[in-house]
């Protein structure tokens, strides 16, 4: 039997590549839009902002380096490669997913730290720490890509034979510590940090609003500002957590179950929405951010003559706040009658 021949249909095989090829246009046309968001305002970018540019990178590394051998092999009924390419295959996807995570809390602890103290002056990240922060990021996605190449755990393809991964079925026993392992402490423990950050972030601005003794409607501006954030990097952390979690259900049911007894056309259903990670952060600035959403237009409207070097006169321009604004400017601008009143608009979006 070929383990590398695809068990659906073919009519199946079709529209899982045609599936995997629009994810793939939308994650890379998405990400880089980010990216050139970022690059367009270099200048202005803040310390925290440099791991919502890393976790676009992340992104778009997974949809060039992966969907397009996927797509290949889908509309060829058969893994394209053998061998080598799975093993390719399922070391790209588990180290950008890692690095996905891994980016996803620190992000939610970077955002607690800095709401914690919203009013302080001070700054609580600088470049040098963003920096060491995302070069750990890569580097423990990569020691975990690497363990299954050590002898560690094993790549194998998926039971429709379509794709490669973490050869689940295979790691009952020899691999079965790898599995516990990489599931406490990349899906687990990361779940519980940014579920916990986020919730002490909600509880702080709840606080924080009670005190100040105004009405809904007369919120203070940095308080709609950090409540904006804080819903978008949720938004954000809740779409790589949802679109993996039916995946990692289905994959401990191989670890503890006869992964013969799922069939291909089901297993195949969460990997494909797990694929979709990818296009999510980008779609989710465009539609919460309106500085972003302009941008984007107006890139579209004027790409024979795209002007890269532009930067926007306001000096509030956020494009790819996820963490936002540090605090000292934030508390000037507010104490400013002038900017007071146009805050909220042209930072939150």
């Amino acid at each position: 039997m070929d383990i590398y021949a695809s068990s659906l249909s073919p009519g199946l095989d079709i529209g899982t590549g045609c599936f995997l090829f629009v994810v793939a246009v939308f994650s890379i046309v998405g990400n880089l839009l980010v990216l050139i968001m970022a690059f367009k305002r270099s200048s202005k970018l803040k310390p925290p902002e440099l791991l919502s540019v890393n976790l676009a990178v992340t992104d778009l590394g997974a949809a060039i380096t992966m969907y397009p051998l996927a797509v290949a092999s889908a509309w060829s009924h058969h893994w394209l490669g053998g061998n080598a390419t799975c093993v390719y295959y399922g070391l790209a996807g588990f180290f950008f997913g890692v690095a996905s995570i891994m980016n996803l809390v620190i992000m939610a602890i970077v955002r607690f730290i800095v709401s914690i103290n919203m009013h302080s002056p001070q700054e609580k990240i600088s470049w040098r720490n963003a920096k060491l922060l995302c070069v750990w990021i890569w580097l423990y996605a990569l020691l975990w890509a690497l363990l299954p190449l050590l002898g560690w755990g094993r790549y194998g393809p998926e039971p429709f034979g379509l794709s490669c991964t973490l050869a689940w079925g295979d790691m009952k026993e020899e691999g079965f510590s790898f599995v516990i392992t990489m599931f406490v402490f990349n899906l687990a423990l990361p779940s519980v940090v940014i579920i916990t950050c986020y919730f002490g972030i909600a509880i702080k601005l709840y606080v924080t609003y009670m005190k100040s003794g105004t009405s809904y409607n007369r919120m203070p501006n940095i308080i709609k500002i950090h409540r904006r954030l804080l819903i978008i990097a949720i938004l954000i952390s809740l779409g790589f957590m949802g679109s993996w979690t039916p995946y990692g259900l289905v994959s401990l049911w191989s670890i503890f179950r006869d992964s013969r007894s799922i069939p291909p056309e089901v297993s195949l259903l969460p990997c494909m929405f797990a694929k979709t990670s990818t296009v999510y952060n980008p779609l989710i600035y465009y539609f919460f951010s309106r500085t972003f959403k302009a941008e984007v237009q107006k890139l579209h409207l004027s790409w024979p003559v795209v002007k890269v070097c532009h930067l926007s006169h306001s000096t509030d321009d956020n494009p790819i706040y996820v963490l936002g604004h540090d605090a000292k400017s934030i508390v000037t601008q507010a104490t400013n009658p002038e900017i007071t009143g146009t805050l909220a608009t042209t930072t939150v979006g």
